[in-house]
């Protein structure tokens, strides 16, 4: 696990503000996963390029960019969504907006690779990309379009009870094991987080639940993907309402 010894570049969570963001992050792209201001997100860390983020981010402000390579890139990349160097396209496109995540623990396993989970700070628009560094990517950042992701969630108006009938019915036609217990106890906010996070959704609707300008914005756009995804084929026939 982390040493509590080693000094921080960082200030603690609840003390941070956007003025504490780095201008320049290192990235790590990863398609159709999405960090969340206030999510936590677990990685299993194994590629060189991606030990050699971690070990640099540790060993600077802990602060690592997570960002989805855009659905237009997919086609030739390997498991991780970004290139291998040896293509016609060894950089695929990323989209615009990102996520900045703090290492909030790490464990090192004998064999070198990492088990991390990530809290969300704060969405980033990327303003350009700076090169490599030991093999992973690296970018200028502004977060300064995003100061309400540090700030307490705004009053929430959505309807919790339809949103969690819709997500029953997303779960059940794709038989989706479910903890129904954990979620009906999660407070509105929680909820606006994590089932964003945890839902398999594509990539570029993932993308559209980050980009969502607030989370009563979230929860629209989370309402809709959830109502389409659990529409099964034919179900407009057989609804006397539809006519």
């Amino acid at each position: 696990m982390i040493d509590d010894d080693v000094p921080r570049a960082v200030p603690r969570l609840r003390d941070m503000t956007l003025a504490d963001m780095p201008a320049e992050l290192g990235l790590f792209p990863l398609r159709e996963v999405l960090l969340l201001p206030r999510g936590k997100l677990p990685l299993n860390v194994f590629e060189p390029r991606y030990v050699a983020l971690l070990e640099d981010a540790l060993a600077e402000n802990r602060l690592i960019g997570m960002i989805q390579p855009r659905d237009d890139a997919m086609q030739g990349e390997d498991s991780d969504g970004d290139g291998d160097g040896d293509g016609e396209n060894p950089f695929p496109p990323l989209y615009t907006i990102g996520a900045v995540g703090r290492i909030a623990s790490l464990t090192e396993r004998a064999d070198g690779t990492y088990a991390v989970t990530l809290t969300g700070l704060a969405r980033f628009r990327l303003l350009r990309e700076t090169g490599l560094h030991r093999g992973y990517r690296r970018a200028r950042i502004d977060v300064s379009s995003f100061a309400c992701d540090l700030t307490d969630g705004a009053d929430l108006f959505f309807d919790r009870s339809r949103m969690l009938t819709a997500l029953r019915r997303y779960c059940s036609l794709r038989g989706f094991g479910t903890r129904w217990n954990v979620i009906d106890q999660m407070d509105d906010e929680t909820l606006l987080i994590t089932l964003p996070m945890i839902c398999p959704f594509p990539a570029a609707e993932k993308q559209a639940l980050l980009e969502s300008a607030s989370l009563n914005d979230r929860a629209q756009t989370l309402q809709t993907l959830l109502e389409l995804a659990g529409h099964e084929p034919g179900d407009d026939a057989s609804d006397p309402s539809s006519a």
